[in-house]
């Protein structure tokens, strides 16, 4: 028996690992091609490595994907040193691996750009882009490049994070437009604000759910009128008003986004006085179905 957990364990092991660098390949060739269609012919970059190799390519011609590879092996190191060593490499590796010579041998069969609207190459450089770092960072990987460096300054030093990364891809942004014009460094600042939100889509989903907070003295009515009209189900604990000093009963459900204006309404016929917070969720597992009494 302990034999047969043990294979089972490593065959689902085997899977898992098996569908994460699937996605890994996926992620990264996804960035291949952005970098081929979109970023490369109009030169517009958020910042990073492939900013620092586009800016190289303009004065010596050398392929953006091999330029791309040689600047990711310092940061390789910096991450092996001080990010989990081989933890660390091996999956980051073989996304650069796949990603910048990916570039490089793609781009003989890509066409060199399909549109030439600046405004067009930076959305799809920034949703490509973002499609492609989330499905890499929902396998737990990354692409190395800038984000190493930030991620190691903010270790040694403290600086949040995003302080860091206002330097380090804001440096090369500034680079970008001293390059190619003023009008890549703005486009490629709106490439760097949409890519972080198409990463975040993928990694999280969207946000389709919607978590309800209702402070109440008359939680029991709330919660019957929640659970027969509308079929929610309803968890209670008590909370103490800072303020006041007194106690009141605490509901928290879960709902979709249609049903938020019934449930305000809902709420308020039972108790004017109730407080609700409404908030954004993106997932919701288990609990049990309530059926809707007519």
């Amino acid at each position: 028996m302990k034999r047969y957990l043990q294979t089972l364990a490593g065959q689902l092991n085997f899977k898992a690992t098996a569908k994460e660098y699937l996605l890994l390949t996926a992620g990264a060739l996804i960035l291949a091609v952005n970098m081929n269609i979109f970023m490369i012919p109009a030169n517009i970059a958020p910042g990073g490595v492939a900013g620092i190799a586009l800016i190289i390519n303009q004065f010596t011609g050398w392929p953006v994907g091999t330029t791309m590879l040689v600047l990711n092996i310092p940061m390789l190191v910096l991450g092996f040193n001080n990010l989990g060593r081989f933890r660390f490499l091996t999956r980051t590796l073989y996304v650069v691996l796949v990603y910048n010579l990916g570039v490089d041998i793609l781009a003989q069969w890509l066409p060199a750009g399909i549109t030439h609207d600046l405004l067009l190459n930076t959305l799809y450089t920034a949703v490509v882009g973002g499609l492609g770092s989330g499905l890499i960072f929902r396998a737990r990987g990354t692409s190395a490049g800038t984000g190493v460096l930030g991620r190691v300054i903010q270790l040694k030093t403290g600086i949040p994070v995003s302080q860091v990364y206002l330097l380090t891809d804001g440096g090369v942004i500034l680079a970008l437009g001293m390059t190619f014009g003023w009008d890549r460094a703005l486009y490629s600042l709106i490439a760097l604000f949409i890519w972080g939100l198409a990463t975040d889509y993928v990694l999280e989903g969207p946000s389709v759910v919607r978590t309800v907070f209702i402070v109440t003295d008359q939680a029991e009515a709330v919660a019957a009128t929640l659970l027969k009209q509308l079929g929610l189900g309803v968890t209670a604990w008590t909370g103490e008003g800072m303020f006041t000093r007194k106690s009141h009963t605490v509901l928290f459900c879960t709902l979709s986004r249609p049903d938020v204006k019934a449930v305000q309404q809902a709420v308020h016929r039972v108790d004017p006085h109730a407080f609700i917070a409404i908030t954004h969720g993106h997932q919701v597992k288990g609990g049990v179905i309530v059926p809707v009494k007519g």
